[in-house]
């Protein structure tokens, strides 16, 4: 589940008014067809996720692929992209937004075809992570395109797309995943998820660099490539020993390599303050932390981001190889997951956030905890013997819950934070998501396979699994209990921002937070 938000600075609203770009409604159609162009590769970004996760058992059966590479074929996506958020959305307000979505969106199409050529494990978790950094590129250019291109009173409309387009990724992407690996397309399996890139990314590429228009911030801030290089020292220290400890025995590295992330994180938070006062372009404004309810909100995501990575793995591997359905069963079982969390997202933001605030995320949390202690039951009450019918009901409880958290959980994060830092803090909020996704995936080795021994019979396969997967949800329900006590500190009421005039409306502050 991702969140679509933005790392744009305060001014880039004027952006298109103080360079001559194009702003103002105009007979040109160009305009929307750069819409589509956009649209179509936050779409590919959106699907990508969740089309793997559902081949990942046939990847492991016929590439040979081991326990950490299956994690690493997620979690390398998720790192990279998380990694290279900000300074990805930074390198398109310095160099031009659409000349960085055409490089993001041509090199996530190279990546996805070495995705699908990949000759072994190791290339294609290699790929995953080009592919990732590639995405890192192209997203965070996709919303600030449609703020230079669209004026203020029609982005209502773009942005009611954007949340079509992200209902859309949630229910197709298990589904089309299911259908490419059962259709088994020319014997190649699991390699036309990847491979279907690349036609569309192609296409993208020729019209995008026709049709969209470039703009660039006026004042864009500088790049942090210390601090991106610290992030992503101090996850690879924490991820890496997690994914290989249970494989390698938990030797005495890996404990000590988990411990040196925690320096290299200290010696990211003073390098921070450092460059804050030096030339005001940290990576991470370390100055929102004082901001009560920001700090929770980061929390709340990072934790979440956990919940979201342990869960979705370990659910297909559960369905697939401990139950032994097939990829098109797993994804249509969890099509009604995919419908609650669309329609609850909608609910969440259109009526019932203005009317209850905070409650409504509260609720979710509940909701959520809820719905995976009953799956819990089923799954062990029914054991081997479940079918998809009886996950309906659980599986719709908990889209439910995530629904009402997903769509207002950002503009109730930055409802209290001050106007000038609202770009920074939205772009930090999808980072560090996307990082509680990434250590969610690492801590799968712990949480699942942890429980499942190393030789297993043909027949101890299914309890096993069966097992792992309840033992599993346990840690999901705990995870739930927590972030309702992060909610807490979360601020009553969040402040309901409403598009205005450019000059009213900083750009950072009003975009909203799609996620899949």
């Amino acid at each position: 589940m991702r969140s679509y938000g933005r790392s744009m600075t305060p001014n880039d609203s004027t952006t298109a008014q103080g360079r001559g770009e194009l702003r103002a409604p105009t007979a040109d159609r160009s305009r929307w067809l750069a819409l589509a162009i956009v649209m179509t590769a936050a779409f590919m970004d959106l699907v990508d996720v969740t089309i793997v996760n559902i081949a990942i058992p046939s990847i492991q059966r016929s590439a040979g692929a081991s326990v950490s590479q299956i994690q690493w074929i997620t979690a390398g996506y998720a790192l990279a992209f998380a990694a290279g958020l900000i300074t990805g959305g930074r390198l398109g307000d310095i160099h031009g937004r659409k000349r960085l979505f055409l490089i993001g969106i041509g090199g996530f199409t190279l990546a996805s075809a070495l995705c699908g050529f990949a000759v072994n494990p190791e290339m294609l978790v290699a790929s995953r992570i080009l592919q990732g950094g590639m995405a890192a590129l192209m997203v965070p250019q996709v919303l600030s395109i449609v703020h230079a291109t669209f004026p203020a009173h029609e982005r209502g409309k773009v942005f009611g797309l954007f949340g079509a387009i992200v209902g859309l990724g949630a229910v197709s992407g298990p589904l089309l995943g299911a259908l490419l690996t059962e259709w088994n397309l020319f014997g190649l399996e699991w390699r036309p998820i990847f491979l279907i890139n690349l036609p569309v990314g192609v296409l993208a590429w020729l019209l995008g660099r026709r049709f969209i228009s470039e703009s660039k911030a006026p004042k864009a801030l500088k790049l942090d490539l210390v601090g991106v290089a610290l992030v992503t020292l101090g996850l690879l220290m924490l991820l890496y020993p997690l994914t290989r400890g249970r494989e390698l025995g938990w030797p005495l590295w890996g404990y000590l390599c988990m411990a040196g992330a925690l320096a290299v994180f200290a010696a990211l938070v003073s390098y921070e303050k450092r460059k804050a006062a030096r030339d005001g372009s940290p990576l991470v404004e370390l100055s929102l932390f004082r901001v009560k309810s920001f700090a929770a909100g980061i929390a709340v995501q990072t934790v979440f981001g956990v919940a979201l990575g342990i869960f979705f793995l370990v659910w297909t591997l559960y369905m697939q190889i401990g139950l032994g359905w097939s990829p098109l069963r797993a994804g249509l079982t969890g099509v009604p997951f995919s419908i609650a969390v669309s329609a609850a997202a909608g609910l969440s933001v259109q009526q019932l956030v203005p009317r209850f605030g905070r409650k409504v995320l509260q609720a979710g949390a509940l909701v959520m905890g809820a719905g995976v202690l009953l799956y819990l039951w089923e799954a062990r009450h029914y054991g081997l013997a479940i079918a998809s019918w009886q996950m309906a009901l659980p599986l719709v409880v908990m889209g439910i819950g995530m629904g009402l958290i997903v769509a207002p959980l950002t503009d109730a994060v930055l409802s209290e934070v001050p106007r000038e830092h609202a770009g920074s803090a939205s772009g930090l909020i999808n980072t560090v998501q996307q990082m509680g996704n990434a250590l969610g995936l690492g801590l799968v080795s712990v949480v699942f396979f942890g429980q499942i021994g190393d030789r297993l019979t043909r027949a101890q396969v299914g309890p096993a699994f069966v097992h792992a997967f309840q033992y599993a949800l346990w840690w999901v329900a705990g995870i739930m209990a927590v972030i309702l006590l992060l909610m807490s500190a979360l601020p009553k009421r969040p402040a309901q921002h409403v598009e205005g005039g450019a000059e009213e409306a900083p750009a950072g502050e009003k975009e909203p937070a799609l996620a899949h």
